[in-house]
């Protein structure tokens, strides 16, 4: 779950991280009124969860209250790369002298954190990872011991930073750290991370993404959430407790676990298919989530054919086949669907299938091929 700039800098803030003035505003007026309280020279930049709002227009610089009011008006009008843009920041705008990028993420290969900092702040990190990789100076945490203050001092040096800010700025990496640990983030980040003109180091920008099967200890954060961000989709799957990830393929896919889910998409892909979606129902989904679990499914316009992967350990093959006929009632669709049930209460599935005429398999490679070729003859 990504947070928007605003609530990234707050979150930075009540850790101890100097963040810019100001303040988020829903109207022209707002922005208007905040402009006033901060001296009239303000940025106004828009809070959508994108990048490259300032090449689209979404970040302008206002020198008085009347440009400041207009340019709300008209950022607040805008859709960028498809989202609207429904609230702006209204910051102090500030004298930059450098420009530094300071964020922390889940490295994988390393199984620990990683903090990175680079001098060319302002930058995506990927065009500089790409493009000047020996920008890029890494220091890797132990999750046992948090950053400890001889790996900050190390970034300092690696990026150049006059020795005078190496105290702030060993206490910004702190509070950058606390957060991420905190928050159960897998990416904290302050881009740029500037020295402005009364030569102190500020937060300009931030970006925090929450990981959101952690969001149960988080509820706070987790009221945070921005729908639009999200597939409609995705938000509904939310609702029934769904493991959703919306694809680019033509075959829909609802199956009880994510290990059995990812290999159904692989042998889907094997058959010479493409799967339109991850979708695990969990263990013990009874009918009514099956049934929300197929009506997400045929809301993609993209799906031609459906495949039914389904274990019966925890979960009844017949409870299955229940859902399944209810949501074709609510549902009404010529979709091709084939099913595959194995284990509890299987045969008593199948025969509710079968008296519906649809399509059943009883292994799994059996079941992709026929849902792709499903597929291809819609």
């Amino acid at each position: 779950m990504k947070l928007h700039e605003y609530q990234s800098k707050l979150l930075f803030a009540q850790r101890g991280i100097p963040i810019s003035k100001g303040r988020v505003a829903a109207t022209a007026q707002e922005a208007r009124e905040i402009a006033a309280e901060l001296g009239g020279r303000v940025v106004i930049k828009s809070q959508v969860l994108v990048g490259g709002r300032g090449k689209a227009g979404g970040i302008k610089v206002a020198k008085n209250l009347q440009d400041a009011e207009e340019y709300a008006a008209q950022i607040l009008a805008m859709t960028i790369k498809g989202l609207p843009v429904r609230k702006v920041l209204v910051d102090e705008a500030a004298e930059i002298k450098t420009e530094i990028y300071l964020g922390v993420t889940n490295d994988r290969a390393a199984k620990c954190p990683v903090m990175m900092a680079s001098s060319a702040g302002g930058v995506d990190i990927e065009t500089v990872a790409a493009e000047t990789p020996e920008k890029i100076i890494r220091e890797h945490i132990n999750p046992f011991l948090g950053l400890r203050d001889y790996q900050a001092r190390n970034l300092a040096a690696g990026i150049g930073l006059p020795r005078e800010h190496w105290r702030a700025f060993g206490q910004m990496a702190a509070g950058l750290y606390q957060t991420y640990w905190e928050t159960d983030a897998t990416l904290a980040e302050i881009n740029p991370l500037v020295i402005n003109g009364a030569n102190q180091l500020v937060a300009l920008d931030g970006k925090i993404v929450v990981d959101d099967n952690a969001l149960f200890r988080h509820l706070d954060l987790a009221e945070m959430r921005d729908v639009d961000e999200e597939a409609p989709a995705e938000t509904e799957a939310r609702k029934y407790g769904l493991s959703y990830v919306k694809l680019d393929g033509e075959i829909g896919c609802m199956v009880n676990g994510a290990g059995l889910a990812m290999g159904t998409m692989d042998i889907i892909s094997h058959f010479g298919g493409k799967p339109a979606n991850f979708l695990d129902v969990g263990g013990g989904a009874g009918a009514d989530k099956v049934a929300a679990a197929l009506r997400i499914i045929l809301s993609d316009k993209n799906v031609k054919a459906v495949l039914l992967n389904i274990f019966g350990g925890i979960t009844r093959c017949d409870e299955v086949a229940r859902g399944i006929l209810k949501a074709l009632e609510e549902v009404k669709t010529n979709v091709p669907m084939v099913v595959r049930l194995v284990g509890t209460n299987e045969e008593e599935g199948r025969q509710l299938l079968a008296e519906a005429k649809m399509t059943t398999a009883t292994s799994l490679a059996d079941a992709a091929r026929k849902a792709v070729a499903a597929a291809k003859g819609s």
